[in-house]
């Protein structure tokens, strides 16, 4: 619940999240994983990197999923274990990857063998062996927006299932790097289960082509994807993440001594935040009623950059509900929020809450419009 009497005269708009939503969701998930033998989990930090929040889940045990040495440096900030750090991106640079050998991070996920022999030659420079999985591509298709799947021959990520045990023999040829497993992520914001069982299935597939071969995985990291329920976020705070273990531990039995990382990131964070925003002005046009508030896509970028939707709450009204566009002040079309809103009666200063924005909000802001950028409260 957000507690308006405490924040009625801070600046708007802001980022909101509540901490007991967090620590439920990690309290639940920690649940799930001691269910199942040698489960491990790597938040994904792209998802939401406030170093409060990132706290609070480094003292749930979990690690980190990056894809960037900013995000492998701000991991340790926060006092992660360098030992559950993985580090992911199809553009490592240099400098990046450096970072890692020197912190000694748990491993690379690697995408490319031009990448492979970049880490094999740094790492030898600095006298290091560096552990590496392999992101292979699936070619598993996942049903959620066309911009944020992954899994695809067409997507820039991995390395061909084709070229697979080309790259694990040129890797167990190097002397700086170990290989020590496979990496998959088919895309985010999935909430049908038979797009991971199509996942475990090629993962199957490709393992039991390299167990005859010889090829040890000793560990396989299926990315993560699950999704939240953007239209109920009161009535579904917690993801269902039973579901969610339990599809990998019946489709995807663990062979002697293997260990299976997952990288969720949305589904951790995601229901905790809220975009808080107030109401400039209500604007009377011809065809449409316009709520204009102070938050715009600078401050949460997904509506606009993927059509999606955020459950919108007017926190401050009780009047009879009226239909709003709601739309933020940036000199842009798709600054839009919300279309045909059902809304209390809206008037200039109203708190309005832009619901499940704690993942893919405050860390993808930017200052477009010489914008500040939001503030974040954790409490």
């Amino acid at each position: 619940m957000f507690p308006i009497e405490k924040f009625k005269d801070i600046e708007t708009p802001f980022y909101f999240y509540d901490k007991k939503v967090l620590c439920d969701t990690l309290q639940a998930i920690n649940g799930e994983l001691s269910q199942h033998e040698g489960y491990h989990l790597h938040y994904a930090m792209k998802a939401n990197a406030n170093i409060d929040v990132l706290r609070v889940i480094r003292d749930a045990g979990l690690g980190v999923d990056a894809v960037s040495g900013g995000e492998i440096q701000r991991a340790l900030d926060a006092g992660f274990e360098a030992s559950k750090i993985v580090y992911a991106g199809v553009g490592k640079a240099d400098w990046e990857i450096n970072l890692g050998l020197d912190a000694g991070i748990f491993c690379f996920n690697v995408e490319s063998l031009e990448e492979l022999s970049i880490i094999n030659e740094l790492a030898a420079a600095k006298q290091k062996v560096a552990r590496i999985c392999f992101r292979i591509n699936p070619n598993v298709g996942a049903h959620t927006h066309a911009h944020i799947t992954t899994g695809l021959a067409e997507n820039k990520f991995g390395i061909a299932m084709e070229d697979m045990e080309q790259a694990i023999k040129t890797a167990v040829g190097m002397s700086n790097v170990e290989f020590i497993g496979l990496h998959f992520h088919i895309g985010s914001q999935i909430l049908e289960m038979g797009d991971f069982e199509a996942l475990c299935a090629r993962i199957i597939e490709l393992q039991d082509r390299l167990a005859a071969q010889g090829i040890e995985v000793k560990n396989l990291n299926v990315g993560g994807g699950l999704g939240i329920d953007y239209d109920n976020p009161d009535k579904n705070p917690i993801p269902d993440f039973k579901k969610y273990f339990d599809t990998y531990a019946a489709g995807l039995p663990l062979r002697q001594g293997q260990q299976l990382h997952f990288e969720l990131g949305r589904a951790v964070v995601g229901q905790m935040g809220s975009l808080i925003t107030r109401v400039l002005y209500v604007k009377q046009g011809h065809v449409k009623q316009f709520a204009i508030v102070d938050a715009g896509m600078s401050d949460l970028i997904r509506p606009a950059l993927y059509g999606a939707h955020h459950a919108i709450q007017n926190l401050t009204s009780a009047e009879a509900e009226e239909k709003y566009d709601v739309v933020g002040p940036i000199c842009e079309s798709s600054d839009v929020f919300g279309k045909d809103e059902m809304l209390p009666r809206c008037h200039r200063g109203d708190m309005i809450a832009l619901r499940s924005a704690g993942a893919y909000g405050e860390i993808m802001a930017c200052q477009y419009n010489c914008r500040k950028l939001p503030k974040a409260y954790l409490m």
